[in-house]
């Protein structure tokens, strides 16, 4: 069997060919909750700054450094350094294209064949994806109705073939925002038992809660255990750029250099110029949209005891994400699948995050809402609230 066979289609692409042949009427076009991305392109100072550099500077269109720009990696430390109160080095940067591709690197670094690397359920499906390209076996760790995984059921499932923890945090799909007190716990875990712990805060830059959302850059030989990964992506509307970024040790970015070199040669010029000016030039920008990512998230709190009178459950919310449980007497696919005819909506099951094996994604769905105002979240929540099945 092929690397590829051994896992399945790409989510959003299957739940996109679930549109075909399906009309959508005027007075009730498609809400489409299925992809954590924006819709909308990057600000106009942005784009400027991005035209003017593709057309002025040959460097926009020529290779770069491996491991990326120096004066991004530069900007990006200070950054963190700014964010979690710590002090930290561009030495120990990387820029990727995307953060796929910097989670796919880690795994190069850490793993061979027949490893195993705990994944929290419900995962971020690419993450699934990955493991099962590289011949690597992801071990579920159930988190339950809290979606936080527990550390001692974590230490549980440790073998002499575990490689790594992964954590994404405020959670995709769950939208949970794990605690710094849990993430450190899941920390000195992996570093007393001498594996990594991958952190990905792609959505960091929504987090709710103010200051520092752990402590882990602050430790002595942080780098040593901790692979933190990170995309500009959804800070600055660049997700066709691709420009991801990773922070660990020397000697681990010494080992991925060989994957990124051999995959794409180096970050692509002109996002990671976009990157840069954007960390330069849109902080106040960025807070405005962290500002109407938490306005929508309150819109679904204010929402949600609709559909709990008709046995709905929120499980997890925050960042891009709301996690539900539905009351049907039907698996989450088939109702995902029915939602798009039936009420107009475009959005993921549970059984996208989950391990086969495991019923609980059969009454799960994710709803992406970042591109939905209030007005809009409230008429989801009109048609989610009508349905009879």
């Amino acid at each position: 069997m092929t690397r590829t066979a051994q896992t399945f289609a790409p989510p959003v692409m299957e739940a996109r060919r679930w549109l075909e042949g399906v009309s959508f009427p005027p007075d009730r076009p498609l809400i489409n909750v299925s992809q954590a991305a924006p819709v909308d392109p990057p600000p106009d100072g942005l784009r400027r700054a991005i035209a003017e550099f593709a057309l002025t500077e040959d460097a926009a269109h020529l290779y770069g450094p491996v491991l990326g720009n120096p004066e991004l990696r530069a900007a990006l430390a200070t950054e963190i350094s700014e964010h979690y109160c710590a002090d930290m080095d561009p030495g120990r940067i990387a820029i990727t294209s995307g953060c796929n591709q910097a989670f796919a690197a880690a795994l190069s670094a850490l793993t061979g064949e027949g490893d195993e690397v705990i994944l929290p359920t419900p995962w971020y499906f690419n993450h699934k994806m990955w493991l099962d390209m590289s011949g690597v076996r992801a071990v579920p760790l159930a988190t339950g109705p809290g979606l936080l995984p527990d550390p001692d059921r974590a230490a549980a499932l440790i073998t002499e073939r575990t490689r790594a923890i992964t954590l994404v945090t405020p959670n995709n799909p769950g939208g949970v925002e794990y605690p710094a007190e849990l993430v450190a716990a899941l920390f000195d875990l992996a570093r007393d038992r001498g594996l990594a712990l991958i952190v990905d805060e792609t959505y960091r830059d929504f987090d709710s809660r103010s200051g520092p959302p752990h402590d882990l850059f602050s430790r002595p030989g942080w780098d040593e255990t901790l692979v933190h990964l990170y995309s500009f992506s959804k800070a600055y509307r660049l997700t066709g750029h691709r420009v991801g970024a990773m922070a660990t040790s020397p000697a681990r970015l010494a080992q991925i250099e060989k994957f990124l070199d051999t995959v794409a040669i180096c970050p692509g010029q002109i996002g990671q110029h976009a990157a840069l000016w954007g960390i330069r030039n849109l902080g106040q920008w960025l807070a405005g949209e962290r500002a109407e990512i938490l306005d929508r998230r309150a819109a679904i709190l204010r929402e949600m005891p609709k559909l709990e009178a008709r046995g709905w459950r929120l499980l997890g919310l925050g960042a891009y994400f709301a996690y539900l449980e539905h009351p049907f007497d039907m698996r989450s696919d088939d109702l995902a699948r029915h939602l798009v005819a039936e009420a107009g909506i475009l959005l993921l099951p549970g059984t996208m995050f989950m391990p086969a094996s495991d019923p609980a994604g059969a009454r799960q769905l994710r709803v992406a809402f970042a591109n939905l105002d209030p007005t809009g979240i409230g008429t989801l929540f009109k048609r989610l609230q009508a349905l009879s099945i």
